[in-house]
């Protein structure tokens, strides 16, 4: 569905962040994308949804297909047109329009048909939305903007779903729930799902394939199962020892990476 092949971008003509970076999205998938700050994980994301521009970059090698087309070279609004929709780190709701309010404009660029419809499906998955319809989005918790956020993508009808950080700065319990309806998402509404994630546990138990980035390169990708099980990813990502003891994360900070991926 969505195939990234050997992509570069430069920021302000002189700044590479990704370096021939490749990667597949089937479709149906979740697919997740790891790596720690600084990786290029959400300039991954902007190439695809044509956000770089606004922020001096650009993708100046390689090529991004979705549904076998090149968009590597469309503006951002042809990109959400064209069936994919990413939710911004930090949530970005308005904060000054109601929740219903801000679902109303997730629906805007595929017209108004089935919108009562669409609303209620949203309702279904974040009943705490329902509850707090007519109240204005500044004024919900984190977790509740990321549920607006995830449902006001929901409004678009995406055939694809980007997901930049969604467990940023929520609690552990919100996370978790979080995930459960990402994961029903994906198989009640087959809506593709690329997923960028720091909280390698949550993301490896939703994907079907996850990638590792480092320093703008994918170093390492596989099945969860086969990653959980990678001596580095343990490591590095899971905070584990040999023997699966938790490692503290001073230890892991400084321990000296073999990095087998990069030799």
């Amino acid at each position: 569905m969505l195939s990234l092949n050997n992509i570069e971008v430069i920021y302000n003509d002189v700044v590479l962040v990704l370096k021939g970076l490749s990667l597949e999205v089937p479709e149906g998938r979740i697919v997740a994308v790891l790596g720690s700050n600084g990786a290029g994980k959400s300039t991954t994301l902007k190439a695809i949804s044509g956000l770089l521009k606004p922020e001096n970059g650009e993708v100046t090698d390689g090529e991004i297909r979705f549904l076998d087309q090149p968009i590597h070279k469309k503006d951002a609004a042809a990109i959400v047109r064209m069936g994919i929709f990413q939710v911004m780190e930090g949530r970005r709701v308005f904060e000054h329009l109601t929740v219903e309010e801000n679902l109303r404009a997730g629906a805007y660029t595929r017209g108004i048909g089935g919108f009562a419809q669409d609303l209620e499906l949203v309702y279904n998955y974040f009943p705490r939305l329902k509850e707090r319809r007519n109240q204005t989005a500044g004024f919900l918790s984190g977790g509740e903007q990321q549920m607006l956020a995830i449902g006001r993508a929901l409004m678009a009808r995406p055939r694809l779903i980007m997901l930049d950080e969604p467990s940023l700065g929520l609690a552990p319990l919100l996370v978790e729930e979080i995930f459960r309806i990402i994961k029903r998402i994906n198989k009640e509404q087959g809506t593709t799902i690329l997923l960028v994630e720091q909280n390698a546990r949550l993301a490896l138990d939703a994907a079907d394939h996850a990638y590792i980035m480092e320093n703008g390169r994918i170093v390492l990708d596989g099945s969860p199962a086969d990653l959980k099980d990678n001596a580095d990813v343990r490591e590095f990502y899971l905070g584990l020892n040999e023997v699966g003891g938790r490692k503290s994360y001073r230890e892991v900070k400084h321990y000296k990476r073999r990095k087998r991926w990069l030799s």
